[in-house]
């Protein structure tokens, strides 16, 4: 997440600095880091900061499709899938582990180079 998707995620969840850093368990200055690009937002800040969003998303708009099936992923992928054995579909972004693009991704950043790409995850951006 730069600098300019976290200032983003904070106005769409319409929250001033203060309030972020309470939500994150972060400080105030470390939000403002954030947004300024003096400092990256750790993989944990990230993560949670995706995951509000997404609950906001499914506030406004409902229960979204779960992931196996906008990609149309076959049976066998499925039941080798922690979203899938948690139908957590919605949430496939926020678990490790996940079978996409045929394998599991081996940590957070590399998860996210096709999680940002991703029609599951996109609209929540």
């Amino acid at each position: 997440m730069d600098k300019q998707d976290f200032l983003s995620a904070r106005k769409k969840l319409g929250k001033t600095q203060k309030q972020m850093a309470e939500l994150l368990g972060s400080s105030t200055k470390a939000i403002q880091g954030y947004e300024q690009g003096w400092r990256s937002a750790p993989p944990h800040v990230e993560r949670q900061g995706f995951f509000l969003l997404s609950r906001q998303r499914q506030k406004n708009n409902g229960s979204p499709l779960p992931c196996w099936k906008i990609k149309s992923c076959p049976e066998e992928r499925r039941e080798q899938c922690p979203a899938w054995e948690f139908q957590a579909g919605e949430l496939c972004w926020f678990i490790n582990g996940t079978i996409c693009e045929c394998k599991a991704q081996k940590n957070w950043k590399e998860k996210m180079k096709i999680c940002l790409n991703c029609e599951v995850f996109i609209p929540f951006l």
